[in-house]
């Protein structure tokens, strides 16, 4: 840790040094400073020159306020935040990757199952068999998203018996059913979390999450209904402009994915 990036705590100033010494940490982590390893509480002590209580006053805090998190018998870790390109196919796992995160799928349920909300938007009976993906989708362990997907049945059952925790789901879909994704939309929207869903993301009833609703077609027909839940802590949109067209250009570097 540089010495010369700390600012000296007012030991004279009516703000408690727990508090001068969080905003310094919190100006340091915009700054890009730290890398995804934090500096230890005996670093901190030794550079700002305070207590280790001070020190675990001002971490916690940070832990609290999501910039943070500490993990047991490792030490205290950046928490980073995955961006989406809004406008480009969903590709989550793209931008965990961009971050340098590991990522994991668990898989909740693969089922045949009669779903009428998901039948609506797939223009089918409400007692038409689909095929339910649900799962979790993880970055360094932690969980990151909700992701539950309907496909019709009559094209999807070969994916009952696919790897769906390590294939990618597009790639099963093209392969097993002769089935590609051509086109579609997506709607992002803001929600509460329901108390399962806070329970299987690990986040508090207050935390919001991002709700991400998508309708995949082939050449002929609707194929895909997705309802995805993304921790509103972890991640976030992005849209760029180019002021010389007027038109929302996305990063070339975040497009072109596919969901796994």
């Amino acid at each position: 840790m540089l010495q010369s990036r700390v600012v000296p705590l007012d030991r004279a100033s009516p703000v408690p040094l727990w508090a001068q010494l969080e905003a310094d940490l919190r100006r340091r982590l915009a700054e890009g400073e730290f890398s995804r390893q934090f500096p230890t509480d005996r670093e901190l002590v030794e550079a700002y020159g305070v207590s280790r209580h001070t020190v675990r006053d001002a971490v916690d805090r940070l832990c609290a306020a999501g910039l943070l998190e500490r993990r047991r018998g490792r030490g205290t870790f950046v928490r980073p935040e995955f961006e989406q390109p809004a406008g480009a196919l969903y590709a989550l796992f793209r931008s965990v990757e961009a971050q340098g995160a590991q990522q994991t799928i668990e898989l909740r349920a693969l089922t045949e199952c009669a779903d009428a909300a998901a039948a609506l938007h797939l223009e089918v009976r409400p007692s038409t068999p689909l095929v339910l993906i649900d799962r979790m989708r993880l970055a360094d362990g932690i969980p990151l998203a909700i992701d539950r997907v309907w496909l019709p049945a009559d094209v999807a059952r070969p994916l009952l018996d696919a790897d769906l925790e390590h294939g990618v789901l597009y790639h099963e879909l093209s392969q097993r059913c002769d089935v590609h994704i051509i086109g579609g939309w997506e709607r992002i929207r803001p929600a509460i979390p329901s108390q399962p869903d806070c329970a299987a993301l690990r986040i508090t009833p207050d935390t919001a999450v991002f709700t991400i609703e998508r309708l995949g077609r082939d050449a002929t027909r609707p194929i895909e209904w997705r309802i995805s839940k993304v921790r509103g802590d972890r991640y976030s949109f992005v849209t760029t402009w180019d002021p010389r067209t007027g038109v929302d250009r996305i990063p070339t570097w975040q497009t072109g994915g596919e969901p796994p």
